[in-house]
Parts: C-alpha cells; sequence; structure tokens
C-alpha cells in the first residue's frame, strides 16, 4: 500500500484554497486540479509500504504538538502550482524528529527537503502557454492538533485518500475560543487536551 504522513485542513482553509482554485480556472489556468477533500500537507511521503501498524507507532512516539498554520504566498515546482505555509519552527522540529524515527526504524521515506506546501494544480499551464496570472493569494490560518497516516491509490475517479490512523486531538481554529471568551464554554478543556496523544 501507497502510505503518506499528513496534516489535513479544517473547512475554511479548505473553503479559502477552493475558491483560489475556481479563481484560477477563471483566468483560463488549465491542469490536473486537486480535489478539495485531498488537500492537504505532506509531513513524510512513505510509497509502498505494507505495515501501517509500524508506521502508526513511530507517528505515536514522535510527540506531535499543536502547530499553528498560515496560508502564505504562492509558488510552483516546474508545472506544480501550490500555496505555501509560513514557516514555523514547532513544524520544522516535528518533522524532522518524524523523519528521523522512521528512519530509525527502518521505514524509508521521500529524501526531499521539507517545504511546506499544498498543491493546487499538477500541470498546470496559463492559456496562451504564458505566466500563471497573478491573483491575490489565499488567507487563512487554523491551529493543527492532528497527523494522520494516509493510504493512496488510484482509481477510475482520480487518487483516493484513505486515513489508517491519527494521532492528536480536534483540529481547533485560532480564533474559536478568543472570540467567545468563555473560559467555561470549553475552550479551556480542549486548550488543555491539545497537547495530548490521543486517537
Amino acid at each position: 500500500m501507497r502510505l503518506f504522513i499528513s496534516i489535513k485542513f479544517d473547512d475554511a482553509i479548505l473553503d479559502a484554497l477552493a475558491a483560489f482554485q475556481r479563481d484560477l480556472k477563471a483566468q483560463g489556468v488549465t491542469g490536473n486540479y486537486t480535489k478539495r477533500e485531498n488537500l492537504h500537507l505532506t509531513l513524510a511521503f512513505i510509497g509502498e509500504y505494507d505495515d501501517p501498524d509500524a508506521v502508526m507507532k513511530v507517528i505515536e512516539r514522535s510527540a506531535f504538538r499543536p502547530v499553528d498554520l498560515k496560508l502564505d504566498g504562492v509558488g510552483c515546482f516546474k508545472d506544480l502550482f501550490w500555496v505555501g505555509l509560513e514557516n514555523n519552527l514547532g513544524l520544522q522540529g516535528y518533522v524532522r524528529r518524524l523523519r528521523r524515527e522512521l528512519a530509525a526504524d527502518g521505514i524509508g521515506i521521500e529524501n526531499k527537503k521539507f517545504l511546506p506546501h499544498i498543491t493546487l494544480i499538477r500541470r498546470a499551464a496559463a492559456a496562451g502557454g504564458g505566466m500563471i496570472p497573478a491573483i491575490e493569494p489565499p488567507k487563512g490560518s487554523m491551529r493543527a492538533t492532528r497527523v494522520l497516516l494516509m493510504q493512496s491509490y488510484r482509481g477510475k475517479d482520480g487518487m483516493t485518500y484513505t486515513e489508517l490512523g491519527s494521532v492528536g486531538g480536534r483540529q481547533v481554529r485560532e480564533d474559536s475560543c478568543q472570540s467567545t471568551g468563555d473560559k467555561d464554554s470549553g475552550c479551556e478543556k480542549r486548550k488543555a487536551v491539545d497537547g495530548g496523544l490521543y486517537a
């Protein structure tokens, strides 16, 4: 089975990314657009590996702690068009730790530098073969509290991603607690458990 480790986004971020994709299409940008439900942040790509339980053990002991993610600009890797994420030392440190633990258990990963991004379009091309038009990049932020082990496979309708396991708690919008100011609303409890590890 084809495996990767990732973070999924909340609905507000997904809505912003999907709206940006619609704007690009309206400007004549063609290519293989990532489906809304498949938009994610890859932390480690493992590829073909038939022991997901072993991978989950590594994720569980890699001590993930919640991190704040913020969309930050756009870019390209050749014809792959992406939205970037603001640099986050906590996320960078976790990815180094995760990859080190995977290697220690003999689980190979794609050997690429971690450059946090969300793939929006593969084989991206602008109308008439020119540059992709400058459009206001999407904005949004969230606190990520879950890391997921995913399986990918290609079906007749394209790529399908299936969650095999996760570590962490429920995703929390950065402003979800600030907007209420109510300590009895559950926000204080949620902040306390976000640092724990549970499925």
